[in-house]
């Protein structure tokens, strides 16, 4: 499972028109799932992102979580995240999950991060086509690939 965690000052996700997520001060997690991912993953990315310390504190030094700052998060999916670039011009999304087992996991995610958080999530809508909007606080961007736990 890979993720892209990006802190933000504002964010929103409007699909079709309607705004379906939007926060002031928070994360704005960018999630892609493949087929070798399990609960394991889920738990130790959520985890690590609720306590991460990636916001000011009074000396605006990164000591705080979103948790710590009363931030929100959103949660996008995005299968583009395992794209391969390594043959041609056009990237390769076979190590993306289907949906059949990528919406599961990517619901079971969301409701860890909620468990791990104490309150409510945002979200895109899996598989829509997405217009997402964010005002990126720093700027902060975070990688993370829980296959790769350095």
């Amino acid at each position: 499972m890979k993720v892209v965690i990006q802190r933000v000052s504002e964010a929103s996700v409007t699909v079709d028109g309607q705004k379906t997520a939007d926060i002031q001060k928070g994360l704005l997690i960018l999630v892609g799932i493949e087929d070798a991912d399990t609960q394991e993953d889920i738990d130790w990315l959520a985890g690590k992102i609720i306590k991460m310390r990636i916001f000011g504190d009074e000396n605006d030094v990164m000591n705080c979580s979103v948790q710590d700052i009363d931030g929100d998060i959103i949660v996008v999916s995005q299968f583009t995240l395992h794209a391969s670039t390594k043959k041609g011009n056009r990237p390769s999304y076979i190590k993306a999950a289907k949906p059949d087992f990528a919406i599961p996991m990517y619901e079971n995610f969301v409701k860890t991060l909620e468990k791990e958080f104490s309150k409510k999530i945002q979200t895109g809508i899996f598989g829509a086509d997405m217009k997402v909007k964010l005002l990126n606080d720093g700027p902060v961007t975070i990688l993370i690939d829980s296959k790769n736990r350095e």
